[in-house]
């Protein structure tokens, strides 16, 4: 069987890693001063970022209509292609994984899969990574689709923000509770709930420094429970040097621990703002 894989913007694959696979990237589109821009076309993340922070206005966020995926599947359905697995951003962040899913069984010739991540970023990208390679092994989705659940039963993520203004304006603080973290320097650290899926203040720490060393003690907590081999990723927002510099603080602690860094692209730097950094992590998907 061939089976195809999707996946959206947010994902924030590597171009050699889309070509190598044959993975279909589906834009998430954002909206800034009234314009829309679709991310990983329109500009580039560091792009984006300038023009944040010279807006007055908030950006916010859309998705690819209906009609467009309906055309991306019918394109891969005459490619020869006999199933698509389209693996999408966390249904709690954006509905776009149900109207996925409402066009399950509607192309003749095409089995549809939606697959609701319940994360994004790089973690959802490593999912995606594992899919397309067993896919590309000759795989059906009744073979990878268990594989799916069982690597995303195993992630974990912490967001620490750097800027209290996006929470703001996203609606995740109030004005007063922004100067007064301001003033005291409190970084808030940001996490899916484990039993909503949605995302959560889960500590206020003063300083960058003690809620990054605060992320850390969480991954060595989850160390010393996991039973199988992990793949750590820290990721930045705009923040490419404190990225590094904490990617290899964590690399000098676990030296037999693959530690990648990747970046929030706009449609998730929209929500953290400049500077967040994250620690999250995963079973490495090499080891299934």
């Amino acid at each position: 069987m061939k089976v195809a894989i999707v996946t959206d913007s947010t994902s924030y694959l590597t171009e050699a890693e889309i070509a190598k696979y044959d993975i279909k990237i589906v834009p998430m589109p954002f909206i800034l001063k009234d314009k829309i821009y679709k991310e990983g076309v329109d500009v580039t993340t560091a792009e984006y970022y300038a023009m944040l922070s010279e807006s007055d206005s908030f950006p916010t966020t859309s998705q690819p209509s209906v009609g467009e995926m309906m055309a991306l599947y019918e394109e891969l359905r005459d490619e020869g292609y006999e199933a698509v697995i389209s693996i999408h951003l966390a249904s709690t962040i954006s509905g776009f994984v149900s109207n996925v899913a409402s066009l399950e069984g509607s192309i003749e010739g095409l089995d549809i899969y939606a697959y609701d991540s319940k994360i994004t970023v790089r973690l959802m990208g490593n999912l995606v990574l594992k899919a397309a390679q067993m896919a590309a092994a000759g795989k059906t989705p009744a073979e990878i689709l268990p594989v799916l659940d069982e690597l995303r039963d195993t992630i974990d993520e912490y967001f620490v923000v750097d800027d209290l203004q996006n929470l703001v304006r996203g609606g995740r603080l109030s004005n007063a509770g922004a100067l007064i973290g301001a003033v005291l320097k409190v970084k808030p650290i940001l996490t899916f709930d484990n039993n909503t899926n949605h995302i959560v203040p889960f500590e206020k720490v003063r300083s960058m420094k003690k809620a990054l060393k605060r992320t850390e003690e969480l991954f060595n907590e989850a160390l010393a429970k996991a039973d199988y081999p992990v793949r750590a990723i820290v990721i930045h927002a705009n923040n490419e040097a404190g990225g590094r510099a904490f990617q290899a603080e964590v690399q000098a602690q676990h030296p037999d621990i693959p530690v990648d860094l990747s970046y929030f692209g706009p449609v998730i730097g929209t929500h953290l703002g400049q500077g967040a950094i994250g620690l999250t992590w995963m079973r490495d998907i090499d080891s299934l």
